[in-house]
Parts: C-alpha cells; structure tokens; sequence
C-alpha cells in the first residue's frame, strides 16, 4: 500500500481517500482493488486520534504500517521519517504512468522509477518486497493460458512451476490469491530473489529483471547470500520512496479519518 500511494502524486495517503461526488478514487482503480487492509488503518487511525488528536497524519500511518509489517515478517526495524501531511486529490486517472502493471518490462519499469527519484538498484531492492504476501490469480494468468493474445504458455516461466500454477488459477479467475514466495509468504527473506533467479516469479514484471545486468546481478548475488546486504538495501530503498512528493508544514493536512479530507 505505501508503494502504491508513494507512486501517484507522492506520499499523502491519497490512497486511502473514498470516491466521491462520482469520481472514483485512486482505491477503486483496477491497480489497487486487490489491496486489503484499509479497514484495519481506520482502527490505528481511529486509536491514535482519541491519544494524540491531529499529530499523527494518515501518510505516515502508512509509512510506519509498511515498516513494522516488514519487522513482524522477520526482516529489517528500519527508523521512519515522520512529518509527512495529507493530500486532498485521490482520482483514479492518476493511476496511469504511475503504477505500471505486473506485465510491464525493465525499461518501463526503470523510467518510471527514474521519475519517482529512484534507480535501478532501487527496483530490483524494492521489487525483493515480493517476498512476503499474495497476488490474484488475474495479475498474472495470462502467463498460463494468454501469453501471446491468442492462447498459449509464458516460455520464461519455469515448465515444472506451471502445473503447480494451473492447480492454483483456473482460466478468469479473479478471486484466487496464491503466495508471492511459495511456502515463505509469512517470511521477509531471500526466497523471491531464488524463485526469480529460477524463473519462477510471478510476474512478468519480476522476471525481466534477469534482463538487465544491474539488477540481474543482483538477484544471483542473494541467491547465495545471507540475507545482511538485502535488509540493508531494503531500509535504505524504503526510506528513500517515503521521501517522494511529500506535502510538509502547512501545505496538505492531518486527517482525522483516513477515507475522508476534514
């Protein structure tokens, strides 16, 4: 979630913001309607409001709740930048150029990271984020049953991986999660670096990262590695995607509820 508000129109929790007057927001665009959780910020929202009234802006929240899920899954306690503000705009046009989608290639992927003020090292480190949660079978199906618009099988994917898959996904299933790192989704570690180096990522997006020698580099050196070098480069990746587009003094506000501007 702090990726997906971060990428349009920076850090302001925009995100978080309800539709409005017929004008979907940025939640009910196709890219974050698999996103789960917003219910469970209003709670914190909610908690921190009656402790420290207008301190605490939904940005942050989201920052901190990014952080402590990694810290929960057994990687990196990393320090939050705090002071960030709320924005008022959450429109879901704003989605495209913004968020690319899981069949997008290197080249996208880097210019769009290059927009955000951020590098190379910084997809292949932030992408590593694959290793704990779950994805829709429909973000990636089309490697199984639609590779080349009319039928047919992702030759980059592992051959003894898409059994497994098949199983899983059924042809226009929308409603099927299944795990981003098979057998280590509760686990922040090196799994999605192996599964990629294997060809077995999701994603079309994780797979072309073996086609650029930076970030192809990358990912063989954690296969073998202990995880130190890529907890390291995580925080510092993180820290550095907070910083995008922030609102700061009197420009955005605090919320007092998460889905709504006061």
């Amino acid at each position: 979630m702090h990726y997906h508000d971060c990428f349009v129109n920076g850090c302001d929790a925009s995100l978080l913001l309800n539709s409005t007057n017929n004008v979907p927001a940025e939640k009910d665009a196709p890219p974050n309607l698999p996103l789960r959780g917003f219910d469970k910020i209003d709670v914190i929202k909610a908690k921190l409001e009656m402790a420290c009234p207008g301190i605490v802006s939904c940005a942050d929240i989201l920052a901190m709740i990014a952080r402590d899920s990694v810290f929960l899954t057994y990687g990196p306690y990393y320090a939050i930048e705090t002071g960030r503000r709320d924005g008022s705009r959450s429109v879901a046009t704003d989605i495209q150029g913004n968020l690319q989608p899981p069949t997008s290639n290197v080249t996208t992927l880097e210019a769009t990271f290059k927009q955000k003020g951020l590098t190379a090292k910084d997809l292949v480190v932030l992408s590593g984020a694959h290793t704990i949660g779950h994805s829709l079978c429909s973000s990636f199906s089309s490697r199984l049953y639609n590779f080349t618009g009319h039928g047919g099988l992702d030759p980059a994917l592992d051959p003894t991986y898409v059994p497994k898959l098949m199983c899983e996904c059924k042809p226009n299933d929308n409603t099927t999660r299944v795990e981003m790192d098979p057998g280590s989704a509760f686990n922040f570690d090196l799994g999605y670096y192996k599964d990629v180096a294997r060809r077995r990522g999701l994603f079309t997006s994780d797979d072309t990262l073996l086609h650029d020698p930076e970030t192809k580099a990358y990912i063989e050196r954690q296969v073998m590695a202990s995880p130190d070098e890529f907890f390291k480069d995580f925080a510092e990746s993180m820290v550095k995607m907070g910083r995008i587009q922030v609102l700061t003094h009197d420009q955005g506000e605090i919320r007092k509820k998460c889905a709504f501007v006061n």
